[in-house]
């Protein structure tokens, strides 16, 4: 193991909570300079500045993102979540840039990885071990994954927690929480401490590498003779609180696939829709950060490689019935099943005003149109996420604030999002009424 590397994005964590504060604090008063200098700029030009035009330029962008990237850890990891569907939300030069959150994270210096090593292993780690590379193979917001090999034959993938992260989300989340709301963008009456509250939870969740782990060998024992899916192996006595050690598995990153031929990509979209529908109707448990990154694929055998448990969670089964009676109203067009439903699970509130209740029922009855009128869904010929995001901006101008949802419904939602995305990404074609047949009769 060595302790020399000349990559640039070799850079250590700040780990400290007045180091971290002052990264964002440094942050936030730069964009709120920028803000300054370019509104005065409008207003000297007779212009009447819009604050989230002011907010959402390239420049503020990038600073957010660099400085995101640089501290990992909680803030990286809600900045990577709001940057989840960007092209469908921000111009497409400013998605680019938040797309460095998932794509160009920056990683540990090999003495920073050598501390947290010994600090989690034994003395003598090292001697048990043929090879360890320095350089990881993936690094994201929490951690980064090493491959090794031990004296004893076993191939591993290493993922190592950054250190102070676990200890720096509380903070993190509450300074983020400013961000957002000095934004001007979050609707005026928007509750956004319950959602503060529940990242707050969740991202401890994901600290918790032990947690993880029995995460990864739960679903190891649920796909076992699934043949479409291939899980890693956990290694539990190189596992600890901050280190997952794992068996490494190759493959390809998921959205290679799209120039593979059409009966391939369908196959994938459609392994992958139906993973989705068993985690939520026959598990009860999923996995609910649907990255790209946490798939791979082995053309030489068709499999797809399931990574990263850390945001795997068991759905409330009131919410699991709610969801099938949704898409058993939605694909009825049962008009009045859908409302009642849609306020059961909480998307509105008996006191929502009419207008805006029949504007959600609309956007969801126009969902499971597109959906159910297609023997053969086509994802990437489809306008469903521009129409709905239309239906979204009208319902937000009509002054609608949404009332605070059950932390599962926000995660289902995030992972039926990204699913429909990285179909289209592949541009699948999928007969999507033989999969969830099975589960709503």
């Amino acid at each position: 193991m060595s302790d020399k590397t000349d990559d640039p994005r070799a850079l250590a964590v700040p780990s400290g909570r007045i180091a971290r504060l002052s990264r964002l604090s440094s942050m936030t008063a730069g964009v709120a300079g920028n803000m300054a200098v370019n509104g005065l700029a409008q207003l000297g030009q007779g212009q009447r500045p819009s604050m989230r035009d002011l907010l959402l330029t390239p420049q503020n962008i990038t600073r957010v993102a660099d400085q995101l990237a640089k501290m990992r850890g909680a803030a990286m990891k809600i900045g990577q979540l709001m940057s989840m569907d960007t092209g469908d939300v921000l111009p497409p030069e400013l998605a680019q840039i938040m797309a460095r959150l998932r794509d160009d994270a920056h990683f540990m210096p090999p003495a920073q990885l050598k501390q947290v090593l010994n600090a989690n292993w034994p003395d003598d780690w090292l001697q048990k071990y043929k090879k360890f590379d320095v350089r990881p193979i993936a690094a994201a917001s929490i951690g980064q994954v090493h491959r090794a090999q031990l004296k004893d034959g076993r191939d591993l993938a290493i993922k190592v927690q950054y250190p102070g992260v676990a200890k720096s989300i509380d903070s993190d989340v509450a300074n983020v929480g400013v961000l957002m709301r000095m934004s001007g963008l979050l609707p005026k009456g928007f509750e956004l401490a319950p959602y503060l509250e529940e990242a707050r939870k969740q991202l401890h969740d994901e600290t918790d590498y032990v947690l993880e782990g029995a995460q990864l060998a739960r679903f190891s024992t649920l796909l076992h003779d699934n043949p479409a899916f291939i899980v890693p192996e956990l290694y539990r006595d190189w596992t600890t609180p901050g280190i997952l050690a794992m068996s490494y598995v190759d493959g390809e990153p998921i959205e290679s696939a799209q120039n593979a031929p059409q009966d391939t990509r369908n196959r994938i979209a459609r392994n992958l829709i139906e993973l989705t529908l068993k985690e939520l109707f026959e598990f009860g448990l999923m996995q609910t950060d649907p990255n790209f990154a946490n798939y791979l694929y082995q053309p030489e055998t068709g499999q797809i490689v399931l990574l990263d448990f850390g945001a795997t969670r068991a759905l409330d089964p009131v919410i699991v019935r709610q969801y099938r009676a949704l898409m058993r109203a939605g694909l009825s067009d049962d008009k009045g099943a859908i409302a009642q439903t849609a306020q059961d699970i909480g998307f509105f509130v008996a006191e929502t005003p009419e207008t805006h209740k029949n504007r959600i029922v609309k956007m969801i009855r126009l969902a499971f149109g597109v959906l159910r009128d297609s023997t053969e869904f086509e994802f990437a010929a489809t306008d469903l996420s521009q129409q709905m995001q239309t239906e979204g901006m009208a319902l937000a101008q009509e002054g609608f604030v949404p009332p605070p949802l059950p932390i599962d419904v926000l995660l289902l939602q995030r992972k039926l999002g990204g699913v429909f995305l990285l179909c289209g990404r592949l541009e699948a074609k999928v007969d999507l009424s033989t999969l969830w047949d099975a589960y709503l009769a």
